[in-house]
This record gives C-alpha cells, structure tokens and sequence, in this order.
C-alpha cells in the first residue's frame, strides 16, 4: 500500500508540477506531510542534500522521499520513476505527434515553413538565454569576450557540401565539446 500510494503522489507531482524543481517542493513537503512519511527535519534536510547532490532537485527529492519512506532502494526507484515517467509520456506522444505530421506533411510548403520560422524562435530563446548570462561578473576581461566569441562562432557555424567539413564542424560545434574546450581555455586563462 505504501508503494502505491508513493508511487501515484510522485505521479501527480510529476503531472501537475510546472516551473522546475524549487516550484514543485511544495507539491513534495504537502504530500509528505498528508501521508507522515517523514518528519519536516527530515523533509528539510532531504531538500538541503539535494540541493547540493548533482541533478534537478525535484527528482533527488523524490529519489530521498522514497528511500526514507520505505528505507529500501526500490521506494527509491519507484518515486524517481514515478516523477519523471508523465513528462517521458507526454514528450513521447509529442514526437509521436510530430513524426506522424513530418511524414504526412513533408511536402507541405506551410508545414516546411512554420518548422523554419521554428528554427528562428529556437535561436532567439538561446540568444535570449546566452544575453542574460553577459554580466560584468562573468566577462573580466578582453579574453573572456575573445572565448565567448570563438565559442558562439562555433556554435553557429553552417553546414558545408563536403562530408568531411561537415563531420569536423559538428565535432567543434557540439555542445559537449564546447563546454570542455571553453573550460579548459578558462583554467589555462585564469588559474
């Protein structure tokens, strides 16, 4: 019973909680304190521990939850994946949506136009994003712009006709390869 009713309180929290791990913390703290699954000092230090462990942290608070509440690795588990498993759904119907309407409608030039203007809503949100982050405490110096150009430059960069090119600039473009070579550019920089 105990299982099921973590598992249908974490799904509800999973469905219902917009706005990111912090807004969704209250959901947690009532359903913790409807059920007596813990204490509130327990509740207060599972939010400090994951606040500080890697991840979001409304997914290492139910992964807390569960654990504390059943004191096995399985109520662990079972509010982790009970937390996440509404928004895989959703996401999966969403692409289901979208592949079904991409095969249907690829030769549509509507169709071909709103996922273009798409493309521009997308970089706009990024820029807005990466616009937000450009404070004096974050750009020190001329060399700090000089990173952030070169690494905005290879974010940007277009595809080429040679395959070769191309496989080179998606290396130097991924964000994974980005991040690594900016950070290392920054210890080297600024150690």
């Amino acid at each position: 019973m105990l299982y099921l009713q973590l598992f249908i309180s974490f799904f509800k929290i999973g469905l219902f909680g917009f706005g990111g791990g912090l807004a969704i913390l209250s959901l947690i703290q009532m359903e913790v304190e409807q059920h007596g699954w813990m204490t509130m000092q327990e509740f207060v230090d599972i939010v400090a521990i994951s606040q500080v462990t890697p991840g979001p942290i409304g997914i290492n608070c139910a992964t807390y939850v569960g654990y504390t509440a059943t004191g096995s690795v399985w109520g662990s588990v079972l509010t982790t994946s009970a937390i996440i498993l509404p928004s895989l759904i959703i996401m999966l119907a969403i692409c289901r949506v979208y592949f079904w309407l991409s095969t249907h409608f690829q030769d549509n030039p509507y169709f071909v136009q709103t996922l273009r203007m798409l493309r521009f809503t997308v970089i706009g949100l990024v820029a807005a994003a990466a616009l937000l982050l450009i404070k004096p405490t974050n750009f020190i110096d001329t060399t700090s712009w000089i990173i952030f150009a070169l690494v905005a430059l290879c974010a940007i960069l277009p595809r080429q006709k040679n395959p070769t090119a191309d496989k080179i600039i998606a290396f130097v473009s991924h964000p994974i390869i980005l991040i690594i070579s900016a950070g290392i550019a920054g210890y080297f920089l600024y150690r």
